[in-house]
């Protein structure tokens, strides 16, 4: 027969990135609804940003027309 062998649980919390208490399974990977609708405004207000490259633009005339 085969040996079972239980693996260790995580110890470690993981953390609210707004105010880094311990998160709550309802609202993760936040602590609270708080915490979650500053998150979510520092998106509407674009204090988040994706990096990316910016393509130069493109006159029309580069394209050529049939």
């Amino acid at each position: 027969m085969a040996e079972i062998i239980s693996l260790k649980k995580a110890t470690s919390k993981k953390l609210c990135p707004m105010c880094s208490k311990p998160e709550n399974p309802d609202f993760l990977p936040f602590c609270s609804k708080r915490c979650a609708d500053l998150d979510l405004g520092k998106w509407l207000n674009e204090d988040y940003r994706i990096a990316s490259r910016e393509e130069a633009d493109l006159d029309d005339d580069s394209f050529d027309q049939e």
